[in-house]
């Protein structure tokens, strides 16, 4: 399944704001949280509690990488990718 990701930066890593800072991934998963997995497991990230997840293949998790704090939501893509 493809999905949109939207990762919104929180708060950089002296924990004020980072206002304006929203960043779009597309990717192709078979759950909400493989999806989550495969976003952060390039960098270095680290999921913070639990990735919460809603009915239609949606959800919400928080990150903790070395540049900050994010909020991740999931949804459901129809996106294609062109010449893949």
């Amino acid at each position: 399944m493809r999905f949109t990701i939207e990762e919104r930066h929180l708060a950089d890593l002296r924990g004020a704001a980072v206002p304006d800072s929203v960043h779009f991934h597309t990717l192709d998963a078979s759950s909400v949280e493989d999806a989550v997995n495969t976003l952060i497991g390039s960098d270095g990230g680290e999921i913070i509690g639990k990735i919460q997840t809603f009915p239609g293949f949606q959800g919400i998790a928080t990150v903790r990488r070395a540049s900050g704090v994010y909020t991740l939501t999931i949804s459901p893509s129809s996106q294609q990718v062109v010449g893949g």
